[in-house]
């Protein structure tokens, strides 16, 4: 073995609805190289092993989301996820749950984007445009800089145990989103954003058990948005 190789075993989630209405693991062995990440790993294995495998991926720079999955029990993104900082020498790799699997690692996000459009997720303004920009100081964009980071990925979402029950449930980065716009000097529809998300398959849906956090690739906060968007929501109602 190449001393600077090590050999892992991968256990990945296997289903193709048109060979077998039944869900399986597969395994494989991989010599695997330092710095080498799960997605490295997932190509490699579809280019020498199995030509089968499905998974999505695109940017490889843990911009786009679209390499998200769960990794030994947690979401993460495959594309920046080394290997070698996971611990043990199997890797187990599953779609990401809460949602349909369409086949392997690929899952159906129609519901998911289905949510975020319903809080309205673009600038809307009833005053006229200036000519050149809307300014925002440095507070004001403070203010929703951690929300703007979010990739939509879906971690957060399928790691929340109120959106596995109720697929209603706008979910948490759907409310991320809203609070992005809520929260935007610039924008003039806080009132009818608010409306959108205060209600049972809203806001209040959320049980604040942190999940979303610890599943987020960002580092990003999507439990304190909602807590904010409650006092909003809050005030409004006086």
């Amino acid at each position: 073995m190449n001393q600077s190789t090590n050999k892992y075993t991968f256990k990945i989630f296997r289903y193709d609805p048109e060979r077998s209405p039944r869900a399986r693991y597969d395994t494989f062995s991989l010599e695997v190289a330092k710095g080498m990440t799960v997605l490295d790993c997932l190509q490699a294995i579809k280019a020498s092993q199995d030509g089968t495998l499905s998974f999505r991926r695109s940017c490889r720079s843990a911009i786009c989301g679209s390499c998200a999955m769960n990794i030994n029990g947690k979401n993460d993104l495959a594309c920046h996820l080394q290997v070698s900082l996971l611990g043990g020498r199997t890797v187990t790799v599953d779609p990401l749950p809460g949602f349909p699997v369409i086949r392997d690692l690929v899952v159906d996000l129609e519901e998911f984007y289905r949510s975020l459009e319903r809080v309205l997720p673009w600038l809307v303004r009833s005053s006229p445009f200036p000519d050149k920009e809307l300014p925002q100081s440095p507070a004001e964009r403070d203010r929703i800089d951690s929300a703007v980071n979010c990739i939509l990925c879906g971690s957060c979402t399928s790691s929340c145990p109120s959106f596995w029950f109720n697929t209603r449930y706008l979910a948490p980065a759907a409310l991320l989103k809203a609070y992005r716009f809520i929260f935007d000097s610039r924008d003039e529809a806080k009132g009818e954003r608010l409306e959108l998300v205060d209600d049972r398959n809203g806001l209040w849906r959320c049980r604040t058990i942190y999940n979303c956090e610890e599943a987020c690739p960002k580092l990003l906060k999507p439990n304190e948005a909602i807590a904010a968007l409650k006092i909003e929501a809050l005030k409004q109602s006086v």
